[in-house]
């Protein structure tokens, strides 16, 4: 779970600059905000321990070798926790998310193949004790991929 910090406005432009580029030099990130590059480090060190940031590498699935991509809609007939720590030991599972509505659960997966998806929802997913259905949304193209959505103040 991530702890709730305060934020002030360094720390949020600091975090608007990493959104767009995490390589972003401690050096350049202290001229834009008037700090050093070793108070920048620290700065950045207590955003990532208290999980408000993270400076991940972004691929694209389809340079990877995995076209196939879908949404997939999941009902069960348990308590949804139990079933999402199963559901996350499949490596194809990149999202997973708990929702209210006509689906328990959201993930989002990707596969090399057609069969590979087949599989991985037919021999993976719906064999999981507690899940009752899968619906497969299957993605065309990726329209807006976003990792920069605002700081609140």
């Amino acid at each position: 779970m991530t702890a709730r910090i305060d934020l002030d406005a360094v720390d949020r432009t600091l975090i608007r600059r990493l959104q767009e580029d995490g390589r972003t030099s401690y050096t350049d990130l202290g001229r834009e905000v008037g700090l050093s590059a070793p108070a920048v480090r620290t700065r950045v060190q207590r955003l990532m321990e208290s999980g408000v940031l993270q400076i991940a590498a972004v691929t694209d699935p389809l340079a990877l070798g995995l076209p196939v991509m879908a949404l997939l809609g999941i009902k069960v007939d348990r308590n949804p926790r139990e079933i999402t720590d199963a559901l996350g030991h499949i490596d194809s599972v990149i999202y997973l998310v708990a929702t209210a509505g006509s689906f328990d659960l959201f993930a989002e997966v990707v596969c090399r193949t057609m069969d590979e998806l087949s599989a991985v929802i037919n021999d993976r997913i719906r064999t999981i004790p507690g899940v009752r259905g899968v619906e497969s949304f299957p993605y065309f193209g990726i329209h807006v991929h976003r990792f920069t959505w605002d700081v609140p103040e």
